[in-house]
Formats: structure tokens, C-alpha cells, sequence
């Protein structure tokens, strides 16, 4: 007769174990008890269990500090151990595999020799250390783990699983199911995260499941066996998904079907295996009844909410897209051969209701391990690890872009605001903070650009567009665009002081005008399509820049002090930030290697759209 226990929660809690043992057993019968978790998570598992107890005493006493040890994950197995058995012979077993430490229950017996005969690639460091099927069942279970291949690696074709969640539920749920002609198969895994409970066919007894969900009256579960409880006030907000063999009196229980296992994570059932099964659960809430609707009356108000669907504007004159086909190639070489790089690329351009990506390629000349993903500022990044040698490196990105005509902004409504200062919500303003902190530098010279940005201000009575407007055209008219008398360390107060930069610096000057006019602002980085309507086709030959500022209830808008524009149709948008160094195309670090460098970009954008 034994009883298994274990609990996941959404957060580090400390429930209350209580074991009980009837008074006619007292001091008689070898109650035997183990229990496991995760100390704030960490990947080693604490083990205590005593195989021989015939009181609950030395538990007691050994838990009288668990509000110290808070877990995500506790397994626990009560009256689980035979006269004679050993320590090693105990449940829980646990067995380190993989950088963790990996726990297992089981309740019932098994057929040991059907139990060996499964064994196929046995590897000599996950064998049994006792003499019981449960662990042997154990050892075959990590041993099958170890030879499956990530289902999440499929760039990487020896990368085996690591963790329950590498391998599909389906290909779980064929391991268990070939222990369950073998016996009573009630078992229960964890890695300290993801928590598998099987209950098998030949199971004489019950396996049950609930959920606590605050706020929740039901703290205290109470049995014959053991009494569990969340006493700790920090877990007043916890949820918790337990799964028991023990038949708890209180609470809604569901009675898991015969064959049926169950995948729990932070307290939520992730996956079942006969969803439709459920008898009591309320995991999954009850279908909704559908709604009847009618057809509405339509009443002189249509709004169409994909910009991309906007043909015409308000006079009726036409709006289309444009198509640009693009290709940015990066070179670097080096006169010693690198060892070790790492690289980050912002290279793809953006995707969303102004602009459509419809190819987008990526290529380089030397294979490297890499990560897409979206940074802080939502842009879409590529991180490149190379560790092969190699003295020259070419990044190439090719992409078609579609941009598509919008109506201008209509700043007459009631809710835009038109004029500085403008007012922000305190949430609004603490979550702009970083696009309205102009760059650190001396208060004398940011008493001068503050001067400077409000004659902008007094010059056009304060409106908010005519004020950035001007700014754009005034920045485009006065200053000069020569290359090379500038680099990463000019600041705007060296660019207004020279009045000459290239687009980097005239957006900086922009974005640092507009923040101490409290007008939140950011660096955009990109293309401009310069063809034969700009003077300086310089700028379409590598990538460009220019500003955006956040306008209330319109959103971002692209100036391009450059060019004394507005960001329209000849911009592609690919990557944005507080400053350069968030919007970059390419950085990278050199760990070994390289001396010299030289590096060589070519951007070619061509105009497909006809």
C-alpha cells in the first residue's frame, strides 16, 4: 500500500505536508515516506526520506524549517516502503541527467525481467543503483530520453533532448505506455519544471487531479494518509495543480481515466491525453453557448481598420504601394584571421500595416550558430556566433518590400493635442521615459539646445506640426551633408555648432530638439529610395536615418531632417531605438584574432513597382 503526491505552482510556495498514521499502527508498521523539491528552483533537488519509519516524528521534525526551502515542485510517495527496503530503494528516486536533477515515482509493481527486455541502448551511466522495477523503470525512461533527438533543434541534427519539454507528449506517452502491460503503472516524472503523471491501466487504485486557483477557500486538503495545506501568507496568490493517489475529502477532483497521462507546468495543465474524459474538471471551462446574432443596421459610420485597404483619400485622389527590391552587403577584413565572433544583425525590415516584407533573405559566407528573435524595442535581430577562422566576412541581406500610400493624419480632432507643451499621463510619460531623456551632456550646452529648441516654439506659437516641421526643414537648410567630418562620438551640440553631419548626426540633433520639448522621440534606422528626386543620391547607398516622434493619439511619424521630409513612401523602415548603438545594422564582437579592419558597404535599392 502506498500513496503518491505531487504539486506544481505558478510561483516559489511552501505548503504544509502532514503524514498520519493510525493509532493501531503506531511503532508496528514501517510507514515509510520520501519527499523531494526544487530550493528556489535551482536544478538540484533536495531529497529526505526515511524507509523503515513507524512515526512521523523524525518528518516532523525535519520539516519544521520547509517554509525555508520554497519550490515550484514538490513529489512526495507515503507508505511506500517494505520492511528491509534500503535508502537507495526509496522513493523518490532521483537521478541527475542532462545539468538536472531528475525525480520519479511509481505506485504498484512492475514484471522486472518483461522490464529488462525493453532495454535496448543501455548506457552504463543511467543504471539502477537498488533492486526495484521502479527505478529500473526509471533508468529506462531517461535512457530513451537520452537517444531522442530535440524537436526543437532542427537546425542541429546531434542535438539530443534535454528537458521533458524536447520530446512531443505523444512520443512520452508511447514510453509509459510500454511499462503499462508490465503491471500496476502509476508513475509520475519531473525535471523541476514539467511535471508527467500517468496513471495505467493495470492500476487498482485511483489517480486523482485538482487546481487551486485564488482566491481560494479550499487551503487544506485533509485525508486518512495526510493532510496538505498553503499556510504561508506569501502564497496567498499562488495556483497550484496537485495530482494524487490519495482521496482527499475536500475540493473538485478529477478522476484520471485508465492509460491517460497529463503534462502540468507552473500549476497549469498543458497537455492531456483524453481531454474528453474529464468527469469533474474545471481546467477546461464548459463551452459557451453560441450567440445568436443579426444583421446589424448599418447607420452612416464605416471605418476600414488595414490601412493597406485605403485606395483613395478624403478628395479622392489615388493611393498605391510602392515595390523596392534591396540589397545590403557588408564586408570586413581583417589582416590577422579571427578565431571567435559574435555578431548581432538588424537586417530585416519592418513588417506591419504600412509596410508589407514579401521576401527577406539572409546570407553569409561563413556558417555560424544563429539566433533570431525580437529585441526590447521590437525590431526582428539576428544573433551570429562564428567559430571557425576566417579573414574576411560577408553579410549580404535581400529583401522586396511593399510600401503602401496612407491619408494624411487629420490633426483637428478633439483628442490630438496641437500644441506645446503637451501633456502626458504619468504612466505615458514613465513608459516614453527613455525616448524623452535627451543624451547626457553638459548642462551649459543643454541650456543652449534648450534655447534653440524654443525659438521653434516661439517662432510658431507653439503649434506642435508647424514646431517639427520646422525643425526638419530648418535642420535640412542650414546644415551641411559632408561625409567624414563626423563619427559615433559627435554629439548634437557639436552638430549644431558646426552645422554640418551626415544623416546620423541630423537625426540625433532632431531627436535631442524634440526630447527637451518633452516630445518623445527615436532613431530610425533604414533605406531612402533616392532615384532622381534628391539632390544627394549618396544617401542610397548605404543605410539611412532619420527620426520618429510619438504624437498623442496618432502614433509614431517619421521626419527626415536630411532631406526636409517627412518619412513616406521613399523610406523603408528597418530597425529603431533610443540612439544608434539600438538600431545598428551590424555590430559584433571580435574575441581572438583580427588586427585590422576594413570594412566595405554596398546598399543597392531598386523601384520594381511598375
Amino acid at each position: 500500500m502506498s500513496d503518491l503526491l505531487a504539486i506544481s505552482t505558478d510561483g516559489l510556495s511552501s505548503p504544509s505536508i502532514e503524514l498520519k498514521i493510525p493509532d493501531n499502527q503506531q511503532g508496528t508498521h514501517p510507514y515509510g515516506w520520501g519527499f523531494s523539491w526544487y530550493p528556489n528552483d535551482h536544478q538540484a533537488a533536495l531529497v529526505m526520506k526515511d524507509p523503515l519509519a513507524r512515526n512521523t516524528n523524525i518528518l516532523m521534525d525535519t520539516m519544521s524549517d520547509w517554509s525555508t526551502f520554497r519550490s515550484t515542485v514538490f513529489l512526495g510517495k507515503v507508505r511506500g516502503a517494505a520492511k528491509g527496503y534500503t535508502h537507495h530503494e526509496t522513493q523518490p528516486f532521483s537521478r541527475s541527467f542532462a545539468g538536472k536533477d531528475w525525480l520519479f515515482m511509481h505506485k504498484g509493481n512492475l514484471d522486472k525481467d518483461a522490464l529488462g527486455a525493453l532495454q535496448t541502448n543501455k548506457s552504463r551511466f543511467l543504471e539502477p543503483v537498488g533492486k526495484t522495477d521502479s527505478e529500473l523503470a526509471f533508468c529506462l525512461f531517461l535512457n530513451w530520453l537520452f537517444e531522442t533527438r530535440s524537436t526543437f533543434a532542427a537546425d542541429v541534427p546531434d542535438q539530443k533532448a534535454r528537458k521533458l519539454s524536447d520530446c512531443p507528449p505523444e512520443l512520452i506517452l508511447g514510453w509509459f505506455s510500454q511499462f503499462d502491460p508490465l503491471g500496476e503503472a502509476d508513475m509520475m516524472i519531473t525535471d523541476g519544471i514539467s511535471l508527467v503523471c500517468f496513471h495505467g491501466r493495470g492500476s487498482t487504485n485511483a489517480m486523482y487531479y485538482t487546481r487551486t486557483r485564488p482566491p481560494s477557500d479550499a487551503l487544506r486538503f485533509d485525508s486518512d494518509v495526510a493532510a496538505l495545506s498553503f499556510p504561508d501568507p506569501r502564497d496567498t496568490y499562488r495556483t497550484a495543480l496537485i495530482v494524487s493517489t490519495i482521496p482527499f475529502a475536500q475540493g473538485e477532483w478529477t478522476a484520471m481515466q485508465p492509460g491517460q497521462m497529463i503534462i502540468v507546468r507552473r500549476g497549469m495543465l498543458v497537455w492531456d491525453s483524453q481531454p474528453d474524459n474529464q468527469t469533474k474538471g474545471f481546467l477546461t471551462p464548459p463551452p459557451s453557448p453560441v450567440p445568436q446574432f443579426q444583421t446589424p443596421t448599418l447607420l452612416g459610420h464605416e471605418s476600414i481598420l488595414n490601412v493597406r485597404a485605403i485606395t483613395k483619400t478624403k478628395e479622392g485622389n489615388p493611393l498605391s504601394y510602392r515595390v523596392y527590391d534591396l540589397k545590403h552587403t557588408t564586408t570586413y577584413r581583417y589582416e590577422e584571421p579571427v578565431q571567435h565572433s559574435t555578431h548581432v544583425f538588424r537586417l530585416h525590415p519592418v513588417e506591419d500595416s504600412f509596410q508589407e516584407v514579401v521576401t527577406a533573405k539572409f546570407i553569409a559566407n561563413m556558417d555560424g550558430e544563429e539566433i533570431r528573435y525580437e529585441d526590447v524595442f521590437g525590431n526582428a535581430s539576428l544573433y551570429y556566433s562564428i567559430n571557425k577562422p576566417y579573414s574576411a566576412l560577408t553579410i549580404e541581406s535581400q529583401s522586396r518590400v511593399k510600401i503602401y500610400a496612407s491619408p494624411p493624419d487629420d490633426h483637428t480632432l478633439s483628442r490630438r493635442q496641437t500644441q506645446i507643451p503637451l501633456v502626458w499621463m504619468p504612466w505615458q510619460r514613465q513608459m516614453m521615459m527613455p525616448y524623452l531623456l535627451p543624451q547626457e551632456l553638459p548642462e551649459t550646452q543643454l541650456d543652449e539646445l534648450t534655447a534653440y529648441a524654443m525659438s521653434f516654439v516661439e517662432r510658431n506659437d507653439g503649434n506642435l506640426m508647424n514646431v517639427l516641421k520646422d525643425i526638419n526643414l530648418s535642420i535640412y537648410r542650414d546644415y551641411k551633408y559632408v561625409q567624414g567630418t563626423t563619427s559615433l562620438s559627435t554629439t548634437p551640440f557639436d552638430v549644431y555648432t558646426t552645422r554640418k553631419g551626415v544623416c546620423q548626426d541630423f537625426a540625433n540633433l532632431f531627436i535631442c530638439l524634440a526630447r527637451l520639448l518633452s516630445i518623445p522621440a527615436r532613431y530610425r534606422m533604414g533605406y531612402i529610395y533616392t532615384g532622381v528626386n534628391y539632390q544627394n543620391t549618396i544617401q542610397s547607398e548605404a543605410s539611412h536615418a532619420w527620426a520618429e516622434v510619438y504624437l498623442p493619439y496618432v502614433g509614431w511619424r517619421g521626419f527626415d531632417p536630411t532631406n526636409g521630409c517627412m518619412a513616406g513612401q521613399d523610406h523603408i523602415r528597418v530597425a529603431c531605438g533610443r540612439n544608434y548603438l539600438d538600431a545598428t545594422p551590424t555590430s559584433g564582437t571580435i574575441f581572438k584574432g583580427g588586427g585590422k579592419e576594413t570594412l566595405t558597404v554596398s546598399v543597392k535599392i531598386e523601384d520594381t513597382s511598375l
